[in-house]
């Protein structure tokens, strides 16, 4: 599991930029799908592509500050506990297919905010060299 660490914010932005894409695109089909308001799965779909944005900008640097690191945790975390809001929001109206996929997306968030965060100083990078 140790090797997932360097590719993690790759996975991150690849993830989030690709269900983010996904859910915009097929919005119309996903609502009647899911049983849920085309607003809403447009929004879950921006999340996505910002969440993409921002964890693509951190996998571009060769060093991290651990602030953006942390940053990134909380805010999948943040999105994890959003996702099931949204889930036990939309229970009565919503159709398996659509609590599967929040509850899913949550989960999968909330495995990457741990994951980052136990990996917060892999993933900062090498640490600069002071000279004497």
């Amino acid at each position: 599991m140790d090797r997932l660490a360097p590719q993690l914010l790759w996975i991150d932005c690849g993830a989030a930029a690709l269900a983010g894409v996904l859910v915009l695109l097929f919005t119309p089909w996903l609502a009647g799908l899911y049983g849920l308001p085309q607003g809403v799965l447009q929004g879950i779909g921006a999340v996505n592509l910002l969440y993409g944005a921002y964890s693509f900008s951190l996998a571009l640097r060769r060093r991290r500050p651990l602030a953006l690191i942390a940053l990134l945790v909380a805010a999948n975390g943040a999105w994890a506990v959003a996702c099931l809001a949204m889930a036990l929001r939309f229970a009565g109206s919503a159709t398996g297919f659509g609590l599967v996929h929040l509850v899913g997306e949550a989960v999968f968030v909330g495995g990457l905010a741990a994951c980052e965060w136990h990996w917060r100083g892999r993933l900062a990078g090498p640490k600069e060299v002071v000279a004497p």
